[in-house]
């Protein structure tokens, strides 16, 4: 007996099917449902024509806001250049957030590294820019300058003097931009091929591939804090200067960074959204509903899951690559596990299995984080930074609680009852 489901074929014997009923009626409810993916004649069937204008010209109204408006409201005076600024790093974070929905919300594998990939590319991007920062002059023997930064913390042996100094062999290949763009890509998808590997042939999965993606999270936090490993230690990569020759310090090169991100994001979509409505994509889906079926009808899942992760990997890579000279500063911090359940959060706050509500939900959290560490005077009391972590905490309880399909589900809910 041959069932279809979208693009995937299962294969199973009448001797089979009569013996096991369970899963052929499971089987028939993935023909009849579509592995949980609507078709999109069913959704213009079943919501009419104003979900279809808001499907249609919402995404172009809201790139233009960005693209054209956002520079266009900073040259005329109507915002400050650090909100250009702030704002692109949010979508640096958005970037990261699209590439967790695609194996979480759906492959259905929950990664707590990835903010390890987005680390290896924001190093990458920050050798890069450390190697190009200031104060000029400081060369070693074999006429490399060594960066302000490590010379700062450079961890001496026994014996040593600060004119013994050298640039160490793996700064180097980071000194062009286009190398480190590639390297900022492939290092990130290299560590994420060699983990998704160990883990996915293993069969590794559900809670054991979370714990065991935080605890590598956690190992590589520790190798870039240590001063030996000539990263710069807890300091962080500092003293950015310019990026292919412009100053950072300029508000056009702020502005053109922004831009770059937007860009960077929308073509990230673009690219997992292309994959999800796939036949890719449909093979993921049916490995986050039942993977056990799935194995049984011929394919491998590691292979795919391993794709999706590799992906993920680059794809935070590609997010730490255009923080780092937005944020002036890298750092171990942004490699600790609490940044990795954070990126969670945003996923889910913003409605996991949906890649546009991944963005939203990035950058609504990191909004409300923005106005709620600041310190307020109200009439009854004080309001503190410290108290954004009541809002964050409640953030994800309501919403897992009150609103499982997240934020972009309620704007769903919005548009079919404005119908």
């Amino acid at each position: 007996m041959r069932l279809k489901v979208g693009s995937v074929i299962f294969k199973k014997t009448a001797t089979a099917e009569s013996s096991n009923g369970g899963n052929a009626a499971r089987l028939q409810s993935f023909r009849t449902n579509g592995l949980g993916l609507k078709s999109q004649n069913a959704q213009v069937a079943a919501t009419g024509g104003w979900p279809i204008f808001v499907q249609r010209y919402v995404p172009w109204a809201l790139l233009f806001v960005g693209l054209v408006m956002i520079p266009l409201s900073y040259y005329t005076g109507l915002i400050a250049i650090g909100t250009v600024n702030m704002l692109g790093r949010y979508m640096a974070f958005a970037i990261v957030a699209v590439g967790l929905d695609l194996i979480w919300g759906y492959t259905g594998i929950l990664s707590l590294c990835q903010s390890f990939f987005f680390a290896l590319g924001g190093y990458a991007m920050g050798m890069y820019l450390a190697h190009h920062g200031g104060p000029e002059g400081i060369i070693d023997a074999n006429n490399w300058k060594i960066p302000a930064c490590l010379y700062v913390v450079y961890p001496y042996k026994v014996g040593e003097a600060p004119g013994d100094a050298l640039v160490p062999w793996f700064w180097k290949p980071f000194y062009t931009l286009p190398v480190t763009a590639l390297l900022g890509l492939l290092i990130p998808g290299l560590a994420a091929l060699v983990i998704g590997y160990v883990g996915f042939r293993s069969r590794v999965r559900g809670v054991y591939f979370a714990i065991l993606t935080q605890a590598i999270t956690v190992a590589g936090w520790l190798v870039f804090c240590m001063n030996n490993m000539k990263l710069c230690g807890t300091n962080g990569l500092t003293r950015f200067d310019r990026i292919a020759g412009f100053k950072l310090a300029n508000p056009s090169v702020k502005v053109s960074l922004y831009i770059l991100t937007l860009l960077s994001l929308v073509g990230v979509y673009a690219l997992c959204r292309y994959i999800v409505k796939s036949r890719l994509g449909r093979v993921l889906i049916a490995i986050r509903d039942d993977e056990t079926t799935l194995r049984f009808s011929g394919y491998k899942p590691y292979i795919y899951k391993l794709f999706a992760f590799v992906l993920a990997g680059m794809i935070a890579g590609l997010g730490g690559m255009l923080y780092a000279p937005q944020m002036g500063i890298f750092t171990p911090a942004n490699m600790e596990a609490s940044a990795s359940i954070l990126v969670v959060v945003w996923v889910a706050v913003g409605g996991r299995g949906a890649l546009s509500g991944a963005i939203l939900g990035a950058l609504a959290v990191n909004l409300l984080y923005n106005f709620f560490t600041s310190e307020k005077d109200f009439l009854l009391f004080v309001w503190k930074a410290e108290f954004w972590q009541f809002i964050l905490g409640g953030l994800f309880i309501g919403v897992v609680l009150l609103l499982p399909g997240g934020l972009i589900d309620l704007w769903r809910r919005l548009v079919r009852a404005a119908r």
